[in-house]
């Protein structure tokens, strides 16, 4: 095979066995890789009701065929399991060096079975796999435990692994690569950690191989030429300012979730944005193998309250941890980054999930005693502990640890988790970007924008802009926008270059670059309708596994709060967001039922039944 390296490796974590097995180029071609093979195996192993922290579920590890290729931003890798924060599926993705060195070992993906009795990690290099003890390592911060692997293993090897959370089984743990990459959303660390399995690591060797390699390097060249020229007249925010360059955006259009999405801008904006933290703590850039754009910060805080260094934070653990909690102090907000990285949390839902507690607090639900400690809006020095005692979970980190819905549940008020199928949102108010409210609601992993994001085409009019206040006619773009989505994390590709520079510049954004860079690769010649038919099928593929699981129309839901309480005020005053509306245009537009349920005949058209 080309692109693909045509094997699986399975690895029986109760036996300690490890075996290998053929990957069928039916099944590639159909589900293209990465994202798309892990859902192919998540529907034919797992029952859609276990338990997700039981020996029962399986933890997938998975690149795509453009994966290490050198297409640019081609350095993905996708981890698919049942999620213990939501009970849906979840696919969590992840760049850096990890998913490269991964696919050199020879493995488009690797499939964890059942459950060791003690600590172990992987071992994989090019001609050997094995299961090695890891008590000694079991206990060891993200950072203290790759150093420790690669001081052991190989130096040039490359590592994923999980800190105290996952072991924990903190229900939103990440796993985390390079010291600072992050499959972090969903849980996938809980069910690593649940598994005994530590890490994984790996050491490659040679190149993957492409079926026609002079037509890959000229398509290679012309698309880096014309993104290079590009960006030479206007340079990319993300380069500049990495992912929180954003703050600005969002405040302007009255979208910045704060005070637990109560309102949708911040007075503190300006402390917090991507320019004052390029100006008072970033390092350096750093960027994922193969990529042009280099949003990656290397970072570094001084300030002896908050000292650290690593890299971060991202727009969204800014929204999260900042304006989402009255945080205005971006040292604090960095330093919390810094601790979820090397505990291994997603800083996402660890922020939301102490903005909730704060307004529990405010409101005399949740009383301080509990917490122990007061919990004031824009405590910093609250978020950074709370952080630290939920990765370890440590008194009110405990239960800060089962996320925002548990929360809020416990304490008679669920109404006020921001969450979508028990997974908190990132940092995009639906009362006034619309659409996003219906990505969220329907993506298959709960609160997402990463499984298709609208924010594109409400806020920065990528390709095309739409009026985010309005929610007539967004039903079909945000279905353009998942497919597409699905097909990137499919193929290993970054949704930051791939949605600009390789899909068509209209609001169906069929993806004519991919489909180009495929072909080069693989030698599959799928047929634009081919590809994008394998999104759907992507899509659609998921969505069997949530109705197995018991979801429907009822879990494709928001908080009340956004469908129900107009924005109180800002440039969306008055908004709420319409998603019931959405949702039947949506579900039309599918082939599903009025009540979210994929038809027979859809199904059958894909080649599901």
């Amino acid at each position: 095979m080309h692109g693909w390296v045509g094997k699986i490796l399975r690895v029986n974590l109760t036996t300690g066995k490890c075996s290998q097995e053929p990957l069928n180029p039916t099944v590639a071609k159909d589900y293209v890789g990465g994202r798309g093979l892990g859902i192919y195996y998540m529907n034919k192993e797992v029952d859609p009701k276990c338990d997700p922290l039981s020996e029962d579920n399986l933890l997938i590890m998975a690149t795509g065929p453009l994966t290490g290729t050198g297409a640019p931003t081609g350095a993905r890798y996708m981890v698919m399991t049942k999620s213990p924060l939501t009970g849906a599926i979840t696919c969590s993705n992840s760049g850096g060096q990890f998913p490269t060195e991964f696919k050199r070992t020879g493995y488009d993906a690797i499939i964890f079975i059942g459950k060791s009795e003690i600590p172990v990690y992987l071992w994989l290099g090019r001609e050997n796999a094995e299961l090695c003890p890891a008590a000694h390592l079991w206990g060891k911060n993200t950072h203290e435990a790759t150093d420790a692997l690669l001081a052991e293993t190989d130096a040039k090897a490359k590592v994923a692994c999980i800190g105290p959370a996952g072991e924990k089984r903190v229900l939103f743990a990440s796993i985390m690569n390079d010291k600072h990459r992050a499959a972090g959303r969903s849980g996938v660390g809980a069910v690593m950690g649940s598994k005994n399995l530590k890490a994984v690591v790996v050491r490659g060797k040679g190149r993957i191989p492409l079926a026609d390699p002079d037509r890959f390097k000229a398509f290679n060249k012309k698309i880096l030429d014309t993104f290079k020229e590009g960006v030479k007249e206007t340079p990319l925010g993300l380069t500049v300012n990495g992912t929180a360059g954003v703050v600005m955006a969002t405040q302007n259009f009255g979208v910045l979730p704060t005070k637990n999405w109560q309102q949708g801008t911040f007075d503190g904006w300006e402390k917090i944005h991507g320019e004052e933290l390029t100006l008072r703590f970033l390092k350096k850039n750093s960027a994922c193998y193969g990529c042009p754009i280099g949003c990656g910060r290397k970072t570094k805080v001084d300030d002896l309250r908050f000292a650290g260094e690593g890299e971060g934070p991202e727009y969204e653990t800014i929204y999260a941890m900042g304006s989402n909690c009255m945080v205005d102090d971006l040292a604090a907000i960095t330093k919390a980054n810094y601790i979820c990285n090397e505990l291994g949390m997603d800083t996402i839902t660890m922020g939301a999930t102490i903005g909730c507690a704060m307004e529990l607090v405010e409101r005399g639900h949740l009383p301080e005693a509990q917490v122990g400690r007061s919990l004031k809006w824009g405590d910093a020095e609250a978020l950074v502990e709370l952080t630290r005692m939920t990765g370890l979970r440590e008194g009110f980190g405990d239960l800060l640890a089962e996320g925002s819905y548990r929360l809020a549940d416990r304490y008679g008020h669920p109404e006020l988790a921001p969450v979508s199928k028990k997974q908190e949102f990132p940092g995009y108010e639906p009362r006034g970007a619309q659409a996003m409210g219906l990505a969220y609601a329907t993506s298959p992993i709960g609160g997402s924008h990463m499984r298709g994001d609208p924010a594109y085409f409400e806020l920065f009019s990528v390709p095309k802009p739409m009026d985010p206040h309005q929610w007539q006619g967004k039903a079909k773009p945000t279905k353009a926008f998942q497919d597409l989505s699905a097909i990137i994390d499919a193929a290993g590709l970054c949704i930051f270059f791939a949605v600009r520079n390789l899909a068509a510049k209209d609001l169906g954004v069929a993806p004519t670059g991919i489909l180009e860079y495929l072909n080069a690769a693989t030698g599959t010649d799928y047929t634009l309708e081919e590809l994008m038919q394998a999104g759907e099928r992507i899509i659609n593929a998921e969505r069997q596994f949530l109705v197995k699981a018991g979801f429907s129309r009822k879990d494709d839901s928001l908080p009340k709060r956004l469908t129900h309480e107009p924005m109180p005020s800002g440039p969306a005053k008055g908004l709420v967001c319409h998603l019931e509306e959405m949702l039947d245009d949506y579900y039309q537009l599918q082939g599903w039922t009025n009540d979210g349920i994929p038809t027979d005949g859809r199904l059958n058209d894909l080649g599901l039944l």
